[in-house]
Formats: C-alpha cells, sequence, structure tokens
C-alpha cells in the first residue's frame, strides 16, 4: 500500500466542488487563525478496495488547517478531506496510513490530527438506524462507530470528535434538470411560497462589498433570533475579498431580496466547479408573510444553475425530523426545495499525543 504526500503550493490546487478544500477556503481561514499548508496526496487503489491493483495510483489535492491552542502545541485540521473515499471497510486504515504519513510534515508538537469527512455515513445505508417512517435515526453511540472505524486499522487509534465542526447532514438539488422539474419536486408549501413571494414583488439583486452593513444588520437579527454566537462584520467581509472571480476558482455571490427598498433577506452563494452551496443566509422578522427568503433561494438555485453547476448544496440541516433537534425548523426549510439528504461521517480525530489529547477533550466537552 501507497500513502504518499508532497508539499503544493494551495494556489495550484485543482478546481474542485469541495469548497472547503480551495484556495479560497484557505485564504478565509487564514484571516480566521488558522496556518494553510497543501499537498499533493498520492495513494495506490488497494488502500481504498481492497480488491484493488497496488501498482493503480489516485492522486488529489489536500489542504490541511494548522490551529494552535497556545503558544506551544497545536492541532491539524482537514475540511471536508480527503476526498478520495475508500470502501467502508477500508476507511480506518486509509486514515491510520494518511496520518502516519502526514506526520513529519506537521509540526512537532502536534497534538492531533482532525479530519472533517464528506464521506457518507456508514449507518445512512443500514435499514436498522431508519425509523418506520424512513427517517434516519442517526448513527450509534461513538463507542460503536470507534469499533467498526478501527476494525481493520494497527493502531486502533481513531477517535469520534466530541464535536462537528462543518455541516454533518445537508440537502442536494439535481441542478440537471429544468427549472419546471425542481419546480415540481418541491413541496406543495414552498412552491406556493415562492410564487407568492415573486407576486408580491420581491426583487432578488446582487451586491458588493458596499452593502455589508446591510447584510450585518439582518445577520444580527437572524443570530439574535436564534440565539446564535455572533461573528463580527470582518468575517463576512472577508468572503467577499477572498473570492477568485473566476469559473476556475470559486465565485461569491451576496444576494439580497428586497420589498420597496426595505432588505428583507440575504444570502451568501458560493460556486465552485459544478456546485452551488447556501453558505450562509440571514433575514428579518419584520414583513414574513412576503416569503423573501423562498424567492431568494429559488433565485440563488437559478443562478447556480446558469453558472453551469450541475448541484446545489443546502450546507447544514438536522438529521432527521426530530422536532426538538435545534436545526429541526432549517430542515423543514431546507427539505421543502425537493433535494435529497446526505449524512455525513463527520469529525475523526487521530491523537499523536494521547496525554494532551485527552485534556484537550476535556475543554471541548466544558464548552
Amino acid at each position: 500500500m501507497i500513502c504518499n504526500l508532497e508539499k503544493k503550493d494551495i494556489e495550484e490546487f485543482k478546481t474542485t466542488n469541495i469548497l472547503p478544500q480551495t484556495p479560497f477556503w484557505a485564504r478565509v481561514k487564514r484571516n480566521q487563525g488558522f496556518i494553510p499548508k497543501g499537498f499533493e496526496l498520492t495513494i495506490s487503489k488497494d488502500l481504498l478496495f481492497s480488491t484493488a491493483n497496488s501498482l493503480e495510483k489516485k492522486s488529489e489535492d489536500l489542504l490541511v488547517l494548522i490551529k494552535y491552542v497556545d503558544n506551544v502545541n497545536c492541532f491539524a485540521y482537514i475540511p471536508y478531506g480527503p476526498k478520495l473515499e475508500p470502501a467502508f471497510e477500508n476507511q480506518g486504515l486509509f486514515l491510520e496510513q494518511l496520518s502516519e504519513s502526514i506526520k513529519p510534515f506537521l509540526p512537532p508538537n502536534c497534538i492531533f490530527i482532525r479530519y472533517d469527512l464528506i464521506w457518507e455515513n456508514q449507518w445512512a445505508l443500514e435499514e436498522e438506524y431508519f425509523d418506520n417512517h424512513g427517517n434516519w435515526i442517526g448513527p450509534p453511540p461513538s463507542a460503536t462507530q470507534e469499533y467498526r472505524l478501527n476494525f481493520n486499522t494497527a493502531n486502533w487509534n481513531l477517535h469520534k470528535s466530541i464535536e462537528d465542526n462543518l455541516p454533518k447532514n445537508t440537502f442536494f438539488l439535481d441542478l440537471t434538470l429544468k427549472d419546471q422539474d425542481l419546480l415540481n419536486n418541491m413541496r406543495y408549501n414552498t412552491r406556493y411560497n415562492v410564487k407568492k413571494a415573486n407576486k408580491k414583488g420581491i426583487r432578488v439583486l446582487e451586491y458588493g462589498i458596499d452593502h455589508m452593513g446591510q447584510w450585518y444588520k439582518l445577520y444580527q437579527e437572524t443570530a439574535m433570533r436564534h440565539n446564535m454566537p455572533l461573528q463580527n462584520q470582518e468575517y463576512f467581509a472577508a468572503i467577499l475579498k477572498n473570492q477568485d472571480n473566476s469559473k476556475k476558482g470559486v465565485s461569491v455571490k451576496m444576494l439580497m431580496a428586497d420589498f420597496g427598498g426595505s432588505f428583507l433577506s440575504s444570502m451568501f452563494l458560493v460556486l465552485s466547479k459544478k456546485r452551488g452551496t447556501y453558505l450562509y443566509g440571514a433575514s428579518t422578522s419584520c414583513k414574513n408573510n412576503l416569503m423573501a427568503s423562498y424567492s431568494l433561494q429559488w433565485e440563488s438555485i437559478r443562478i447556480a444553475k446558469e453558472w453551469g453547476c450541475s448541484e446545489y448544496d443546502m450546507f447544514g440541516s438536522a438529521p432527521n425530523l426530530n422536532q426538538a433537534h435545534p436545526l429541526h425548523g432549517v430542515h423543514i426549510y431546507k427539505k421543502g426545495f425537493g433535494g435529497n439528504i446526505y449524512h455525513r461521517m463527520g469529525c475523526w480525530d487521530y491523537p499523536y499525543n494521547k496525554k494532551l489529547y485527552n485534556l484537550y477533550r476535556v475543554q471541548e466537552i466544558k464548552k
């Protein structure tokens, strides 16, 4: 089995649908205190599939973010990576090989490496993890997950993270469909609200950095309404400033819906290769009878389609229809647009220093 890494200039990465594995994401995260590192990962295919030819190789770009937790110690974080997806029985082995291969390239006081896996959740394909209504109830306890993922490994060193960083559950829309088919796939109420907003005169346009203040007012209201932690305005300005404005890179569109000159809803649409992503959204509680957020989302979908995207990522929802989940309302709203739900594996850790890693986990639990 082969698992080799070579340093690579992040700006030389190939275009990809996976937004958190782009130079754009590296630039944004650098502004947030991370240290980005780029690699070209080359593996033999038998690391992905046990029956594959060991002489065949696959390569991909890999973005790694370094974050210091104090003046000496740090951890490594791979957002939505690696992109190469092994068979279920090879996932732990692949992560173990990669963790050991990348270790010499990391700072000497790196406590652990964290993978935010985009791979489809293994337990989302097993009938026993669905209820009688076809709703996924979620994966088993962490100990059960760890037992399965570590089964083929030598070190038995993979641990389910305390928290998941990027969204673990999302809805994907197929943008290869015609507009009318996309509308027909929506739930009746969603389709009705889209048409109602258009009839009422909701206008959706793209705006630049000069309207960041208007975006931020909507965001602040949304954050307070849902008891979300507040980011500062520069956090969102960096998203616009660091885009590539090219189909060879990442393009960001700040879309805002207004009625009679009053902004009611806004969002960031991010376009990367063949995928459009609904990254952030905000709205006012005023005049919500005009359904501005529905018109905004539909226009965003249409823009992504016109751009040439074949899929649209709603970027985050509850895993099921459990009304107690804090994202239940978000789930209902996004589900209404007719996409298919997808469950990712989420965050997994491979410790290099067990003692310091356990201390770090205690601090995460206390958050």
